[in-house]
């Protein structure tokens, strides 16, 4: 719903990508930590759950990185699409190779005759004219082709950072010791530092924190968590006061607490109530702002509870009346949601969160999606459970 139009933010609440940092808030803290554990030759692990921000935190400590220093080179990679190691070397080659060097015809030059189990292929970018690179490879060079794409960065001998964001992925490849291939080359890059960045907590901290594990306590350990409440309604009134809106104290705080403090919620919400013709946003708006948003995506909750047994959408719907649950296997909360048995709980339990249905905190398991739980506050058991 974020809207630009001639280079121009028409809604200043973003949503997707980053924006630059009028647009970004807060996260002072995090941005100078991150910065000065590169800075001082760490690679860093990044943790949060989806949507609460570690990737716009990521984009933004680049930018100010790369206006700082010029010569130093910051470069992004998802990985969530990928499913082998194939995927991984031909996104993580054509990010790295060319990158580092001018558009020189020298430089092109050296980037063909670096590699040999590996056709890379350049095309002219309509726009800005300068080279793009794609790599083509046989499967089974995958091995070949990730060592010469390491040995490329190391023998730049410029300084980069690469922020490669759900990291865990690689932990389902079929390749058995990706893991361990990836550390081998790593820590041999004195020039590159690391942020691995990732979403499920659990696998990440076995990965890093495991002896067992290939990296472990090779990085420094970060955990995101929520905005400040009230730099977060700072931020919110200082946008909405340069369009002539008002939101009062109140109303910005029961806001964020619904929405429990999660970034893009957050933002999403403030997004759509900015859209609507109001100068002045009390909590009655919120409450249409909401509706429009639950309405949008309704058909999409409904394929989510289709997708699943009577079991798992008996425990969605109970975690949602309750937003925070501790102990989903306790008898009290059986009993209070007429669930089947505590082995049977825990079974759905492990499958939603697994899929990213039920998120698990330090305060308890909650719905992931934040309009999801609230969609399915709305409803009775027996509405939920029969779809």
């Amino acid at each position: 719903m974020t809207i630009i139009m001639s280079n121009k933010i028409i809604n200043p609440f973003i949503t997707i990508s980053y924006a630059g940092k009028e647009y970004f808030c807060d996260r002072e803290n995090e941005s100078k930590s991150l910065i000065s554990g590169l800075e001082n030759g760490r690679n860093i692990t990044l943790i949060s759950p989806r949507r609460m921000g570690k990737t716009g935190l990521i984009k933004h400590i680049f930018a100010q990185i790369e206006e700082k220093n010029k010569e130093i080179k910051c470069l992004y990679i998802d990985i969530f699409s990928t499913s082998c190691l194939a995927d991984f070397v031909k996104i993580f080659g054509e990010t790295i190779i060319g990158s580092l060097d001018s558009n020189s015809t020298k430089a092109v030059n050296k980037v063909f005759s670096f590699f040999k189990s590996c056709r890379p292929k350049i095309t002219r970018n309509d726009v800005t004219g300068s080279p793009e690179f794609t790599i083509d490879f046989a499967p089974s060079e995958s091995d070949a082709t990730l060592k010469e794409i390491f040995e490329y960065l190391g023998s730049t001998n410029k300084t980069c950072y690469i922020a490669i964001d759900e990291f865990q992925q690689v932990t389902y490849y079929p390749e058995k010791g990706t893991e361990a291939l990836l550390r081998s080359y790593i820590q041999f890059l004195p020039n590159v530092r690391f942020i691995f960045s990732g979403s499920k907590r659990h696998i990440m901290d076995d990965m890093f924190n495991s002896p067992q594990r290939p990296f472990y306590q090779s990085t420094q350990m970060f955990s995101l968590k929520e905005i400040d409440i009230n730099d977060y309604r700072v931020f919110a009134q200082n946008h909405l006061k340069k369009a002539g809106k008002e939101i009062p104290d109140d109303v910005f705080n029961s806001l964020y607490n619904k929405m429990l403090g999660h970034t893009w919620y957050i933002q999403y919400l403030l997004n759509v109530l900015y859209s609507l013709p109001r100068k002045n946003y009390d909590d009655i708006t919120t409450a249409t702002a909401l509706d429009i948003i639950m309405q949008e995506q309704e058909e999409s909750f409904i394929t989510y509870c289709k997708l699943l047994t009577v079991n798992q959408k008996a425990l969605l719907y109970a975690i949602a009346q309750d937003d925070f649950v501790k102990e989903v296997s306790s008898n009290s909360f059986i009993v209070k949601y007429s669930l089947p048995s505590s082995s049977s709980t825990r079974l759905a339990l492990s499958y939603l969160v697994e899929n990213e249905l039920v998120l698990e905190t330090t305060n308890g398991y909650r719905i992931y999606n934040r309009f999801f739980s609230l969609w399915l506050k709305s409803k009775s058991r027996n509405y939920v459970v029969s779809l």
